[in-house]
């Protein structure tokens, strides 16, 4: 494998982390709200869940989504109203009190795992993107390689979100904000869902 190939991986996995989408706006979100002891550990979870995908993709259920399109619809279905559950909560929370921001890092590094499983897309942009970069039959050897290579990046970028968003200026201008920034994000959340229902 080339550098290249690792290159031409990393470049792209990033660009497909960094378009908003529901893990980003749910990591910005959270890291505003509940500050970096609960953002973190939920932007790990996003980035295990999303490397799941990468895993999923190695392992052939890209071709198993291709043969029996029926199961991609109805993951899609669920993962879509999930994110309306998602957005409900978010929609809810704008005009309540903030919640305290030490607790709930357990359950936060689950429900990123959760969010990020809720949607089957990034288990055909894996197998898209692992095909075009590397053609080339794999031995089990790079197919580790190429998911920890996955996870590190997947995991810098929602860690480095978190941890930029959770600082004291952004949390104090989402403080001033609060109502909104939580409603726009429910909204978008709503929207993402509604397209992952929709677009079957």
């Amino acid at each position: 494998m080339s550098a290249e190939q690792f290159l031409a991986l990393i470049s792209a996995l990033s660009l497909a982390i960094l378009t908003p989408g529901p893990a980003i706006i749910a990591t910005v979100q959270t890291a505003f709200a509940h500050g970096r002891s609960r953002a973190l550990p939920y932007a790990l979870g996003l980035a295990t869940g999303a490397s799941l995908w990468c895993l999923f993709a190695l392992a052939g259920l890209a071709v198993l989504f291709r043969l029996h399109p029926a199961l991609f619809s109805a993951l899609k279905i669920f993962g879509g109203l999930y994110l309306l559950w998602f957005a409900w909560g978010l929609w809810r929370a704008s005009t309540g009190p903030l919640p305290d921001a030490a607790g709930g890092a357990t359950k936060g590094f689950w429900g990123g795992i959760a969010l990020n499983l809720s949607n089957p897309k990034p288990a055909l942009f894996y197998a898209s993107l692992i095909l075009s970069v590397f053609p080339e039959p794999m031995q089990i050897s790079r197919q580790a390689l190429i998911y920890l290579v996955c996870l590190a990046t997947e995991l810098f970028w929602y860690a480095l979100v978190a941890v930029l968003m959770s600082t004291g200026g952004m949390r104090s201008r989402y403080f001033a904000a609060k109502f909104w920034i939580d409603r726009t994000a429910g909204v978008a959340m709503a929207l993402l869902g509604l397209l992952l229902i929709v677009n079957l």
